[in-house]
């Protein structure tokens, strides 16, 4: 049986973006959030860390984008081969990891940096 990781991730992505407070799904409205394959040769991490990149924040945080004059949306990218290697092919793994990425990428969409997010168990 042939698995649709990507359709996994998007239904754990709206399961958890309805989920939130509806103050933070406000917050969203103007957030994209995108599936890729893998990271683009520019959004790799440094040659020394050793974890594949499961996701990547792009853009201004979102007390920022009030005064940002980019034309550009924010982003989450989420990177579904990276996410799918980390969870072993396992699709229950597989949407916790989509999930806790998600999660992770959205704390830096509203501010806060990696100690924080390490506080909170999203790291």
């Amino acid at each position: 049986m042939k698995i649709d990781w990507y359709g996994i991730a998007d239904q754990e992505v709206q399961t958890v973006c309805k989920a939130l407070p509806q103050d933070l799904q406000e917050c969203l409205t103007h957030l994209l959030i995108t599936l890729d394959p893998q990271p683009r040769k520019s959004e790799q991490l440094e040659a020394d860390d050793q974890e594949d990149l499961l996701g990547l924040f792009v853009g201004s945080a979102y007390a920022d984008s009030q005064n940002d004059s980019d034309p550009l949306p924010s982003a989450i990218r989420l990177y579904i081969e990276n996410i799918r290697d980390e969870a072993e092919d396992d699709p229950k793994r597989f949407r916790h990891e989509v999930r806790k990425t998600l999660l992770h990428e959205l704390g830096h969409y509203l501010g806060l940096e990696e100690d924080d997010l390490d506080k909170r168990g999203l790291s």
